[in-house]
């Protein structure tokens, strides 16, 4: 294993019943590891020890059950890789930066999938990947009601910085046919923030 092998989990949101959180206790038990848990009217802590370091998972209690939050920095792979599972059963959102060697991989995770990637390398920012089409007006309704919105209007606000830089970039340039794709995604993303933000 890279000994700079390091995964930041940021923003997190996942929802559990009693019987999960029981199910993730024993999993982890079984995949070795040491933890204790403790719990309160208001919270649910399970403490896992990775080597030297105690990684302190919190579920905050809701009316329907648990909603683990928070931001989490791991250093075990295979915890790291415990944690994807359990945001992508759960379809839980995050923003996930692996770091390695001089290199950042951030992912946004909406629902248990990814729908952005960056790689940032030095002072350079390159999109990988980014996921289509824009949300509709369902989507928006049903994710307003259960108020689940505030991530992806954080991812949103990103997009659109990510698409303005790409159009002065093309307009430096002189590429018309880039600078005209630019101000169409504008426009969407224009549309699809203003859904969400009213």
């Amino acid at each position: 294993m890279n000994k700079s092998y390091e995964v930041e989990y940021c923003n997190l949101e996942l929802r559990f019943n009693r019987r999960h959180i029981q199910d993730l206790i024993k999993d982890l038990i079984q995949d070795g590891y040491s933890l204790y848990w403790s719990e309160n009217e208001t919270l649910f802590i399970i403490s896992v020890r990775t080597g030297r370091k105690l990684v302190k998972l919190r579920f905050n209690r809701t009316k329907n059950g648990y909603k683990m939050v928070g931001d989490y920095t791991i250093r075990d792979a295979k915890l790291a890789e415990w944690m994807e599972k359990l945001i992508e059963d759960t379809r839980g959102h995050a923003i996930v930066k692996r770091f390695k060697d001089r290199q950042i991989l951030i992912e946004s995770i909406l629902f248990g999938e990814v729908i952005r990637l960056v790689e940032i390398s030095g002072y350079q920012q390159k999109v990988l990947y980014q996921k289509g089409p824009f949300m509709t007006e369902q989507e928006i309704s049903k994710m307003y009601f259960s108020k689940e919105g505030d991530l992806r209007l954080q991812l949103l606000r990103l997009e659109l910085d990510d698409e303005l830089e790409r159009l002065y970039e093309a307009m430096q340039a002189g590429d018309a046919e880039k600078a005209e794709k630019s101000k169409e995604k504008l426009a969407a993303l224009s549309k699809d923030l203003m859904m969400l933000e009213w």
